[in-house]
């Protein structure tokens, strides 16, 4: 079977550069400013993936954000160790939780966040001795 690994997040906003500094306030990412074909484009590096904004403008076609849940991608996770403190931490940001950090079964403790045009974001806090 061929090794499959992730290679890259695609977020199409109205707002990138917001969108970029949103994760580099919230998480600490690195966000890169290049150009590409005569345009400005802004990536984000965090975790170790790579989240790619694309420009969305009226009149493009591109349709509105759903409200979650819904079918289809719903979220993406991030891995994180003191989660309570990180909790504590976004929410002095702004951050709004639509989940609050709870314990959904032994050896997890998750949360949910709402990111820019409502990406739906979650920290999981997995103890090592349940993995």
């Amino acid at each position: 079977m061929p090794t499959f690994t992730w290679d890259h997040i695609h977020l199409r906003t109205p707002d990138p550069e917001g969108t970029a500094q949103w994760f580099e306030r919230m998480f600490g990412a690195e966000v890169i400013r290049s150009m590409q074909q005569g345009k400005p484009r802004i990536d984000i590096k965090l975790g170790g993936a790579m989240i790619f904004t694309a420009q969305v403008n009226p009149g493009d076609g591109v349709n509105p954000a759903p409200t979650t849940p819904y079918q289809g991608l719903d979220h993406f996770g991030f891995a994180v160790s003191g989660i309570d403190a990180i909790a504590a931490d976004l929410k002095k940001k702004g951050v709004e939780f639509t989940q609050e950090p709870h314990s959904p079964r032994p050896g997890i403790k998750i949360c949910f966040l709402r990111g820019p045009q409502g990406i739906s974001i979650e920290l999981l806090d997995r103890d090592p001795k349940y993995a």
